[in-house]
């Protein structure tokens, strides 16, 4: 019998359905998933007797979230705790845009801005 989309998830579901499974010994990254749950306060799954985690549908959405950010973006922890926080994102596919148009490509043209300025003090002192 298949869960429908409402239910509680484990963590084994939740790690395979993110697709938090290690290329080498093929286990899946259930460690990945508490250590996220330290360092995002969105994620709050109910623990049940022993210790057993069980995701709610939002739960895991924001997993994804997190998960696309850390892994396929290439945020890093802080940088996705601040993508998260902030009011002006939603929780859908508009994040991701939002984050890449104003923080990633206003960052990356700060950071050129400052290389080309610190090129140009060279060249004077030489």
């Amino acid at each position: 019998m298949q869960k429908t989309k409402e239910a509680y998830k484990t963590i084994s579901e939740v790690a395979q359905e993110i697709g938090l499974i290690n290329k080498k010994n093929k286990k899946l990254g259930t460690h990945t998933l508490r250590f996220w749950e330290k360092h995002f306060k969105q994620i709050k799954p109910k623990v049940l007797l022993g210790n057993r985690r069980y995701y709610s549908q939002k739960d895991i959405e924001y997993l994804k979230l997190i998960y696309s950010l850390l892994k396929i973006k290439g945020f890093t922890i802080n940088g996705a705790k601040k993508a998260l926080n902030d009011p002006s994102l939603k929780l859908d596919g508009t994040l991701f845009s939002s984050v890449n148009k104003k923080n990633f490509g206003k960052s990356i043209k700060v950071k050129a801005d400052k290389i080309k300025n610190i090129i140009k003090k060279i060249k004077k002192i030489n």
